[in-house]
C-alpha cells in the first residue's frame, strides 16, 4: 500500500461498505498505513470524522481513534473529533474506550488549547475500570497529560 498511495482512497471508501468484515479489513489496513505515511488521510478528513466514525461498529472506531490524532485540524474539526471520541468512551468495548483515551490524549498535547481542557476528571475514572489494560494505560494517559 505504501508503495501505490493512490489506492488508499479504495481503502477509506470501503470503510463504509455494507459489509462489516470489509470495513473492519479496510479501517485496519487504513489504520496501519497511515502510521507512516499519515497525509493519506488529508484529503478524506471529512469523511472519516463524518460517515465513518459514526459507524456503530467498536472494532473500525478503535482504528477510527488511532487515526483522528493523524489530521491536521481546524478547531472545528477538532472538537467534532473530541466530541466522538467522548462518545466512544462509553461504548461496552473496552479495547475502544482505550484507544479513544488515548486518542484525546494525543489531542491534547497537539494542541495548547486542548492542554488546559478538563481531560483529566475524564481519564481519571476511566483509570480504575474496565479491563487490565485500561488501567494501566489510563493511568499512563493521565501522567503524560500532566508532564504535557
Amino acid at each position: 500500500m505504501l508503495a501505490e498511495p493512490e489506492l488508499f482512497d479504495a481503502l477509506i471508501e470501503a470503510m463504509t461498505s455494507e459489509d462489516a468484515v470489509v470495513r473492519l479489513r479496510a479501517a485496519d489496513a487504513a489504520e496501519k498505513v497511515t502510521r507512516r505515511r499519515p497525509e493519506l488521510l488529508a484529503p478524506h478528513k471529512q469523511q472519516l470524522v463524518g460517515e465513518v466514525a459514526s459507524i456503530g461498529q467498536p472494532l473500525l472506531r478503535w482504528h477510527v481513534a488511532q487515526m483522528l490524532p493523524r489530521l491536521a485540524l481546524t478547531p472545528a474539526g477538532r472538537a467534532r473529533a473530541v466530541e466522538l471520541l467522548l462518545g466512544y468512551l462509553d461504548d461496552d468495548s473496552s479495547i475502544e474506550r482505550t484507544f479513544a483515551m488515548q486518542a484525546l490524549v494525543e489531542l491534547a498535547l497537539q494542541n495548547d488549547a486542548m492542554r488546559g481542557a478538563p481531560l483529566t476528571p475524564i481519564l481519571e475514572p476511566l483509570s480504575v475500570t474496565g479491563t487490565a489494560a485500561m488501567p494501566s494505560r489510563g493511568r499512563r494517559l493521565v501522567e503524560q497529560l500532566g508532564r504535557g
